[in-house]
């Protein structure tokens, strides 16, 4: 291939389904097992073996260029482009256009983690010899009317694409993963707004199809997941956390148990703690008198005393002191849960807007 394959990264998504955690942090940086999302897809990315990245970034772009930096420490070169408010997918490919050139390019929306990585799907397009302008990657899902969905033909062409069908005429859903040449420039400059008012790279792709290009389908047999919710995202920690080595930096007392898999990044210490893992302790982490149980991370200068903790994630900085049993959740940055000792006994709670809280 003439010149190799470029990245076009979408960073710069709100997170609204994760509010209240995305108010103050942009979505594609909350952590799976303490890393942010969208390093999993810079890596895969530098894996398969793009050098180049164009990245769109919104209005958490200084935190996400803060934490990217030019990219090389992912062996890539990462180019910034702000768009300033959502106009669509296939308005961020107009807005790359200088940055692409006429060379293929992979976009990747940096909320999604694949868990076998894009190598195989960009090396096949790298080295396509059947003409094809575009591959897209589709994933069965229970609820299409949320998604891109894709109808194909008997040999896995793309016949149709219709932006979140309210009746879907399948369950393949658009995955977030799109290889392109460089006839999607001319799609994507041809195309009107949806009734949302969004440029749809689904209809930037059927005019590729409608115009005679050819557009061929990969159904996802890893596993996939769009992790714009919670449970989404816990399930994503489980996965990556199913799959870490075992790695003790930190300091453990002898009264301490720390079972399977479990990672203690320096300066953390487990003091009259048991950790069952897979579980992960960051940096400068305090666990005392605590349980922690597996698919469970813990960011970096967390103190949790007292507590049961399980299947949950803990950001950066927060305290959990004296709760019998905390499982299923997320606890953003600099959080404090705490069971109070006053009297009266009473629930208190300082709650901020598209919280969820559920008592027992």
């Amino acid at each position: 291939m003439a010149n190799p394959i470029k990245g076009l990264v979408l960073a710069g998504g709100t997170g609204t389904r994760l509010r209240p955690i995305t108010h103050t942090s942009a979505k594609q940086l909350v952590p799976l097992a303490n890393k942010p999302i969208l390093f999993y897809g810079l890596e895969s990315l530098a894996k398969a073996g793009v050098k180049d990245v164009a990245m769109i970034v919104g209005d958490t772009r200084e935190e996400v260029m803060t934490a990217v930096g030019d990219g090389s420490k992912f062996g890539l070169n990462v180019t910034y482009i702000h768009q300033e408010k959502p106009l669509g997918l296939a308005h961020c490919v107009q807005m790359a256009q200088r940055v692409l050139g006429d060379s293929d390019f992979i976009m990747y929306l940096g909320d999604n983690f694949i868990r076998d990585g894009v190598e195989e799907f960009v090396e096949s397009f790298a080295n396509r010899s059947d003409g094809t302008n575009a591959q897209i990657l589709l994933a069965k899902v229970p609820d299409p009317q949320r998604f891109g969905v894709a109808t194909l033909d008997a040999v896995g062409d793309v016949v149709s694409l219709v932006e979140k069908p309210t009746v879907p005429e399948s369950d393949l859903a658009l995955v977030g993963v799109y290889l392109f040449d460089s006839a999607i420039h001319e799609a994507v400059h041809s195309i009107s707004p949806s009734a949302r008012g969004e440029l749809e790279i689904t209809d930037a792709i059927q005019w590729l199809i409608t115009n005679g290009k050819k557009v061929r389908s990969h159904i996802v047999d890893g596993y996939w997941k769009d992790l714009g919710e919670p449970e989404a995202l816990l399930e994503g920690n489980r996965l990556v956390l199913e799959s870490i080595e075992r790695n003790i930096s930190g300091d453990v007392d002898d009264l301490s148990t720390l079972d399977g898999r479990v990672v203690l990044e320096p300066g953390a210490s487990v003091v009259r703690s048991i950790i069952r893992g897979p579980a992960i302790i960051g940096q400068n982490t305090v666990i005392k008198d605590s349980f922690i149980g597996p698919f469970t991370s813990v960011a970096a200068g967390c103190v949790i005393e007292s507590s049961e903790v399980e299947h949950s994630i803990i950001l950066n900085g927060s305290r959990i002191t004296n709760i019998h049993r905390l499982e299923g959740s997320i606890i953003g940055k600099s959080a404090v849960v705490a069971k109070t000792e006053r009297r009266p006994l009473a629930t208190r709670l300082v709650v901020g807007d598209h919280s969820r809280i559920d008592l027992v």
